[in-house]
């Protein structure tokens, strides 16, 4: 059986994330040599480094912490709440029955410990404990990535019946302007394309074929020996069938991208465009914050922003945050700091 402990802390990981508000950007934690305080977006430093750690604020409030205690400022860089806590995280809203029918009144909360085992409670804007800590709504994340080797089963056309051409009809599809018809379609356990005139337009060579539609386009993901590409609707090569690794991402800007991975060495680019925004990497992958974390063959880390703005390959970790307007990141002197998709740096040693 779960400790308390164990399914308070559970929850809060599982739903915070999806329901707290997003950060207030007026004010960014800024990094002195060992030291944080806070700057305006235009590195002007407004809150003087005093503190070991400072986090975003959120809703008027920011946890910081200062000889391994945690507490609250407010933006005139005023403690509000004493550094009395092992561990603390950010103010966000929730909300508890007011015992009037169905209505609810919304609270500000956030969650703290102050006991060495970490048993955490819920805290209000003074700082006391609350008798109960208030629920929040879970808000379910859509996975933006696609791995192009799944296979997305759509029903048997009964308009098609098995013949010597195909033996079942996988999904259909028509051509912008045009009016044929055409079938994803199996044959002998290898997928091909046929037209309503029993046609192959694409040979039953490949192991898989996924339909997909981009900006009202038709594409078709294939796979074969374990390689992927792209062929166009009309079964010409859009991307030769040759990469280890090929996903489909839509990023947080709208923007339809492709990370490519071929003879050990993975690319960035935007879909339908033969120019690659990022190159000769080890590993490529997709934060949902927003944005692409790079690894280069040293296994140094940078990034690259939806605003195109790119960060060289020399941290030893990334993670972006805020919606992609800033990153993380970790130094090879094991320090951390803040970097906006400008390239401006918040933090100086």
């Amino acid at each position: 059986m779960k400790s308390k402990k164990t399914i308070l802390v559970y929850l809060l990981f599982l739903t915070l994330p999806a329901f707290a508000q997003q950060a207030d950007m007026s004010l960014i934690p800024y990094r002195k040599g060992d030291q944080w305080g806070y700057a305006s977006l235009e590195k002007k430093l407004v809150i003087s480094p005093v503190y070991d750690e400072a986090n975003f604020f959120y809703e008027g409030y920011a946890c910081v912490m200062k000889g391994k205690k945690y507490g609250y400022i407010n933006k005139a860089g005023r403690l509000v709440i004493p550094l009395k806590f092992t561990n603390a995280r950010s103010f966000c809203f929730g909300y508890r029955d007011n015992g009037k029918g169905r209505k609810q009144d919304t609270v500000l909360f956030a969650a703290a410990s102050t006991e060495a085992s970490g048993y955490e409670i819920c805290i209000d804007t003074k700082g006391n404990r609350m008798t109960k800590c208030p629920a929040i709504s879970e808000n379910s994340v859509q996975d933006s990535t696609r791995p192009v080797s799944e296979n997305e089963i759509e029903p048997v056309y009964g308009t098609l019946v098995k013949s010597e051409t195909f033996d079942k009809v996988m999904a259909q599809y028509k051509l912008p302007g045009g009016e044929d018809d055409f079938y994803i379609a199996v044959k002998n356990g290898q997928y091909g394309v046929i037209n309503n005139k029993f046609e192959k337009i694409v040979p039953f060579q490949y192991s898989s074929i996924v339909k997909l539609v981009v900006n009202k386009s038709v594409y078709l993901f294939a796979e074969m020996n374990g390689r992927k590409g792209i062929l166009n609707g009309d079964g010409s090569v859009f991307i030769p069938v040759e990469n280890s690794r090929l996903h489909y991402i839509i990023g947080n800007n709208g923007k339809d991208y492709l990370i490519l991975t071929n003879n050990g060495f993975t690319e960035l680019k935007v879909f339908g465009s033969s120019d690659p925004l990022a190159s000769k990497y080890a590993d490529i992958q997709y934060d949902r914050e927003g944005g692409f974390v790079l690894t280069a063959p040293n296994e140094l880390k940078g990034c690259f922003f939806l605003n195109n703005h790119r960060l060289e390959a020399k941290y030893t970790d990334v993670k972006f945050v805020n919606n992609g307007g800033f990153v993380l990141t970790r130094t090879q002197a094991g320090k951390n700091g803040y970097i906006s998709n400008q390239g401006l740096e918040f933090f100086e040693e």
